[in-house]
């Protein structure tokens, strides 16, 4: 098997990385919607959607967010998502090489730390975040939709 190689995602990739996320999550992500936001968000520094390259297509993917605050105990801190790879590329430690470029990135961006948001029906994946150094923290992730907004529904 040849060696992942990571990049910062370019328009171009935006399609392999919804096939991807679509497969990975059982999204409806459609390709117009993603390229539209993609587009809005691609010269942001702190938003960085990582892909990992093999055989000429995408097999792994995470979205990286950079978080400054004015908070001195909370300091700069990053979010992950979407952390996928692809089924028949799983079990040959890519996403932990994944991890490894995410963290580097996110030290290179002065991060205190790295959360990570993941569905609570991921078992595998949790035993490879925990195994990664990962904890669970007793706080709770609340969320609350917004009825009316521009975004509701045009996915």
């Amino acid at each position: 098997m040849n060696e992942v190689i990571f990049k910062k995602a370019e328009l171009k990739d935006v399609d392999g990385i919804i096939q991807l996320c679509n497969e990975c999550f059982e999204e409806n992500t459609s390709l117009a919607y993603a390229k539209t936001i993609f587009e809005q968000t691609m010269h942001d520094p702190n938003q960085i959607y990582l892909i990992g390259i093999m055989d000429n297509q995408i097999v792994a993917h995470t979205k990286i967010t950079i978080i400054p605050t004015i908070y001195e105990n909370m300091n700069t801190y990053s979010i992950i998502n979407h952390v996928c790879v692809k089924p028949e590329y799983r079990r040959h430690n890519i996403a932990t090489k994944m991890l490894d470029e995410v963290t580097r990135i996110c030290k290179e961006k002065n991060c205190k730390a790295i959360e990570l948001w993941s569905n609570n029906f991921g078992v595998p994946a949790h035993a490879l975040y925990k195994n990664y150094g990962f904890i669970v923290n007793d706080a709770k992730f609340f969320s609350k939709e917004i009825i009316g907004s521009e975004s509701h529904g045009n996915q």
